[in-house]
């Protein structure tokens, strides 16, 4: 069962990038957290970015995911907005220097405005650890994370069998 009250927020810098950012989407859903997915531009949507972040508890957030490549501005300039966890995808983006780029911009930032960043497209870590953050005060989806992670540990041990031949 999910809940009705959107407690995720998805954000990125470009519809591009919905290819990455549906990861964390899909895991969220998955553990039954309800979300909600946008695009919003650190360059092109100034405006935009900062309402999103300003109005983000109002609407019941509880964390934000925010995908961004190249520069990768949108994760920092909306944690030194919003005093929600902040968690960054770095994005591999067309005009990306091997993704370095977007893994620095969102890593480096100043001490006073922490990003929680994970490895480059790796958005579904991102839906993973925003549901562990909630999960620390829901009991619910404190069990569900330990299903989830029991049955990637079944994954591996069936495919261990496999190549055994066992």
């Amino acid at each position: 069962m999910i809940s009705q009250a959107i407690k995720v927020g998805i954000i990125m810098g470009s519809k591009s990038d919905l290819h990455i950012m549906q990861d964390a989407a899909d895991v969220l859903k998955e553990l039954g957290v309800q979300f909600e997915i946008t695009v919003v531009s650190a360059h092109r949507t100034p405006e935009r970015m900062f309402e999103y972040a300003r109005t983000a508890t109002d609407r019941g957030l509880k964390v934000i995911i925010a995908g961004a490549g190249g520069a990768a501005h949108l994760p920092g300039m909306v944690a030194s907005i919003t005093q929600l966890p902040v968690i960054g995808v770095p994005v591999k983006s067309s005009n990306s220097i091997d993704g370095w780029d977007s893994i620095l911009s969102i890593l480096q930032m100043p001490n006073g405005i922490p990003v929680a960043t994970v490895a480059l497209n790796a958005a579904k870590n991102a839906g993973i650890l925003a549901a562990q953050i909630l999960g620390t005060s829901d009991a619910i989806l404190s069990q569900r994370l330990l299903d989830y992670k029991e049955e990637l540990k079944r994954k591996v041990e069936e495919s261990a069998r496999e190549m055994e031949g066992n």
